[in-house]
């Protein structure tokens, strides 16, 4: 049985400053993923054409920077269960900021593949998780599920805000200046926020003799879940999802127009999967009051499944690829926040941030290289041998989780 260590939490952890970082995290968590990521599918053919490279070097860009960011998922989940995030999201801020503006003045595809390994890095410490870890060290049980949910709602609509807001810079300033003026949006917003907002909570002081014991039991509770089978169980089943969002992501589009629509209904219907992860989320915060989380993913997960099963057959009419869409939308933004719950449930809060990190990493990592095994399945064997991985994929996810069960998640956490 796995030893759980919860931090020290007091009664009134949380509070009036507590809701104002939640807020100044969605707020910047929505910047910093529109910034930092998703104007990239903008930038990318203008880039291509303005450095004369090919779009599959560009690309690489891209998937360089991910990985970079899976790297430092580890080192960065060590420092914000020491020191909180602060210093860490206000220096990557910065530093994210600076390479906007380096991103601008790129010459060559060298110079672009170093400035996106940076921004990969410096995005492993602003976005989600340690956004996440500092959440779950701020607020008690009962709240976080809220908190998680209002800056995964919000951030879930960085592409609907940014993409189209990219697109009008880069029609009227070319890519260049259009990076210029997302930098400065970027460091405008964002550095101020994390440098005023964020604090370590009131249970953190360096007097506070709980917190020495916290120190002294982080190790500890980090290797704990190491050794638990449960832990690999459920990097195993996010590992199997973060491959199968990522490669309907990227071919979703390419795979609608190959079956007769426009590019436009094409393009339109991929968008769905952004506003439907809203709904996924919605769904799990109402129902996790009456089923354990793993239950209620592992039914969104399985709804996937059937969803990519369908669309041979169903989705070659508008309607079709509109539901079969919508279904797999579900599950398209579940994991990043069933991962706090789980994660902070099984193995309590003392080294959160850590054992976070050593899931991010190789679940990242799947997220950047599955488009390119994808794209390598469709090349060989076509289409619906990729459809039918993806299936595959959701179903083990599934399996996973119902396997994980919510054991151990139940535990009473100081509130």
């Amino acid at each position: 049985m796995t030893t759980t260590t919860a931090a020290p939490a007091d009664p009134t952890a949380g509070g009036r400053h507590g809701w104002r970082i939640v807020a100044a995290l969605a707020v910047t968590s929505t910047i910093g993923y529109g910034t930092l990521y998703y104007a990239y599918a903008v930038l990318l053919g203008p880039m291509a054409a303005g450095l004369e490279a090919s779009t599959t070097a560009v690309t690489g860009a891209l998937t360089a920077s991910v990985l970079a960011g899976a790297l430092m998922a580890i080192p960065v989940g060590r420092w914000l269960d020491r020191h909180g995030g602060r210093i860490l999201m206000t220096v990557g801020s910065i530093t994210a900021t600076v390479l906007l503006i380096a991103w601008s003045q790129v010459q060559t595809i060298g110079q672009l593949y170093a400035v996106m390994i940076g921004i990969g890095i410096t995005g492993a410490m602003v976005l989600y998780e340690p956004a996440f870890a500092v959440i779950v060290s701020w607020l008690t049980p009962d709240r976080r599920p809220t908190a998680l949910l209002a800056v995964t709602v919000v951030a879930g609509f960085a592409s609907t805000i940014f993409m189209p807001l990219t697109g009008y810079l880069v029609a009227h300033l070319d890519w260049r200046g259009a990076l210029l003026t997302l930098a400065a949006v970027h460091g405008v917003v964002t550095v101020p926020l994390h440098a005023r907002t964020i604090r370590k909570p009131p249970h953190v002081t360096a007097s506070n003799p709980m917190l020495r014991t916290a120190l002294t039991s982080r190790p500890t509770a980090a290797r704990a879940a190491m050794r638990d089978r449960r832990f690999w169980v459920l990097a195993a089943a996010f590992i199997a999802h973060g491959a199968a969002t990522s490669t309907i992501g990227v071919h979703l589009v390419g795979y609608l127009t190959s079956r007769g629509h426009p590019a436009t209904f094409a393009a339109t219907a991929a968008g769905l999967l952004g506003v439907l992860s809203v709904t996924g989320r919605l769904v799990l915060t109402g129902a996790r009051r009456r089923l354990p989380v793993t239950t209620i993913v592992a039914g969104v997960l399985a709804i996937q499944a059937v969803a990519v099963l369908a669309m041979p057959l169903a989705a070659g009419t508008r309607v079709g690829a509109i539901v079969t869409v919508s279904g797999f939308g579900l599950g398209f933004g579940i994991a990043s926040l069933a991962t706090p719950a789980l994660l902070a449930g099984r193995y309590g809060t003392t080294a959160y941030a850590t054992i976070a990190g050593r899931l991010a990493a190789p679940v990242t990592t799947a997220k950047a290289t599955a488009p390119l095994a994808g794209a390598a399945v469709i090349n060989h064997g076509g289409n619906q041998i990729l459809l039918a991985a993806v299936a595959t994929c959701c179903l083990l996810a599934a399996i996973g989780m119902l396997a994980v069960g919510e054991g151990g998640t139940r535990r009473r956490e100081p509130a």
